[in-house]
């Protein structure tokens, strides 16, 4: 496969990731340190006794610096092979990386949640996320002087940047000099104590191996449960085993190899009940934490965490919400879990059905007068799980609210993109303050969501939605002849949610945008 198709294919990690991941046994003939100084240095010159221009002035993540090598060979004609690229993505990554806590509320950019809707101030926004997200430039760290020449490169390599949207209303040069680098150099250093300190306290890698408690919820599917058994394979790198289980008894499992960047940073190659997946997680402070997603369709994942047996922590209670004056069973997930839980005032435990470190499954009854809202699990000392008790549902939001699809195959190399959605629902608790109860079972429809896509004809042609669990599978790539102008099958539709209760329907709405093809899927959007 070509480096531009593993650069653009839907759901890319990193290259460098991928190709260890399939291959960990393979040793590179050069370290990092030297791949620098051979391959680099014919353009990036030295300054001091080890660094090298532009290169030294940055840190990134490992999709960061894959990017940035990638770019390399496409613009400037790097000559580098995969085992090189591959080293020196984790070298850099390891001595040029970003700290925990530098990564904490945009690792949605790196765990391919497509439909997050970023909160940035709107300079940041206009001047940097109307091309790509605004986590990318989170995501990196530079001083003032090199976060300069990422604007001159910008208008170098895309000199209509003044005239577009956002561009042509303001002096974007001016702006983005006088106004913009101080505060990208203020807001993301090149130095800081969060990454002196983790250099520090880096943790040796192999500590991760070992057996992990997992919990993780997927749409369309449920919730999760189970076990990963992580074994050292080299030097940051592992072999993967995962054993669960759906709510539903069915089977979730599989295996495959990991390699863990920079202390923290864990990237994972997965083979899942027959389906090539992918694990962009955290490791940090005996839990990891990220998500998994198919490597051919970034918008099929699962929210994942996992703490390491011989630690006691509570993950998660299946389902986390309980319906006054009902018995049903519950199960609590997380590692070193022993005794009986407490789920608070007014909820009975009856049995006490299966215990493991593991896992609690518990029969209990809730009273018909038990306050409702959301109130916290309690097992020994170990908190940190919270349940909602309800009487019954007041509001169904959509989850996502704003979501975008793709059409896609019909011959193309670009497959589509479906939406997945679910049903939230939401109580009212004493004091009229509306909590949230969970994800709950509906019936999907899609409507025009204005004048103009009831006009368009959007609900016959822009795709499917399954009414059963909540997924739209977009329309077919290309003209359409059957459609005005024979334009394609995009849409704007109107997502809905129908929750019955006691006889009543409940619904809830969202926003479905089907639009075109993305050609460039880079590693971080």
């Amino acid at each position: 496969m070509t480096l531009l198709r593993h650069y653009l294919s839907a759901g890319t990690l990193a290259l460098a990731v991928a190709a260890t991941l399939q291959a960990p046994q393979a040793m590179a003939a050069r370290d990092g340190a030297s791949i620098l100084k051979e391959t680099c240095q014919g353009c990036h010159t030295p300054v001091g006794d080890k660094d090298l221009s532009r290169i030294s002035q940055q840190r990134k993540t490992p999709e960061g610096w894959l990017m940035s090598i990638a770019r390399m060979q496409t613009m400037h004609g790097l000559q580098i092979n995969d085992e090189d690229r591959r080293t020196l993505v984790k070298y850099l990554a390891d001595q040029q990386g970003l700290a925990p806590s530098e990564t904490a509320g945009m690792r949605y950019a790196l765990e391919r949640r497509q439909n997050h809707v970023e909160q940035f101030e709107p300079k940041l926004a206009q001047m940097c996320g109307r091309c790509h997200s605004g986590a990318r430039v989170a995501l990196q760290r530079r001083p003032a002087k090199e976060w300069e020449h990422l604007v001159n490169f910008h208008l170098g390599q895309w000199p209509t940047l003044e005239v577009q949207m956002m561009g042509r209303d303001r002096d974007w040069l001016e702006v983005a000099l006088k106004e913009m680098v101080p505060e990208l150099a203020k807001n993301y250093p090149l130095d800081s104590q969060a990454w002196t300190d983790w250099q520090q306290q880096r943790p040796d890698a192999a500590t991760l191996a070992g057996e992990w408690s997992f919990s993780g919820h997927l749409p369309s599917k449920g919730d999760v449960r189970g076990l990963m058994s992580v074994t050292v394979s080299g030097k940051d790198e592992f072999k993967v085993e995962l054993k669960g289980q759906y709510a539903d008894g069915k089977a979730f499992a599989g295996g495959g190899s990991a390699v863990l960047f920079n202390g923290h940073e864990w990237r994972a190659n997965l083979k899942v009940d027959g389906v090539a997946m992918r694990q962009v997680l955290a490791a940090n402070g005996g839990e990891i934490r990220g998500r998994m997603f198919e490597t051919e369709h970034d918008e099929r994942g699962l929210d994942f965490v996992a703490a390491k047996q011989g630690t006691a922590q509570l993950l998660a209670v299946q389902p986390d919400f309980l319906k006054a004056g009902s018995e049903t069973e519950l199960t609590l997930v997380g590692s070193g879990l022993s005794g009986t839980p407490e789920f608070g005032e007014g909820v009975e435990v009856l049995a006490i059905l299966e215990q493991s470190p593991e896992r609690i499954r518990v029969k209990v009854k809730a009273a018909i007068d038990a306050a409702v809202g959301v109130r916290s699990v309690s097992l020994g000392a170990l908190k940190g799980v919270d349940l909602a008790l309800y009487k019954q549902i007041n509001e169904v939001k959509v989850v996502p609210a704003f979501s975008v699809a793709r059409i896609g195959d019909n011959g193309g190399s670009t497959p589509k993109v479906q939406g997945r959605f679910e049903a939230e629902a939401w109580g009212k608790d004493a004091a009229d303050q509306a909590y949230r109860i969970g994800f709950v079972p509906a019936t999907w429809s899609v409507a025009p969501f204005d004048e103009r896509a009831a006009e368009d004809q959007d609900v016959k042609f822009a795709g499917v939605m399954s009414a059963a669990d909540g997924i739209f599978t977009p329309g077919a790539a290309g003209p359409n002849p059957a459609r005005k102008m024979s334009t394609n099958n995009a849409g704007n539709l109107k997502v809905i949610a129908t929750v019955e209760q006691g006889g009543q329907l409940i619904k809830g709405e969202g926003q479905l945008i089907v639009t075109v093809q993305r050609w460039n899927n880079p590693p971080i959007p």
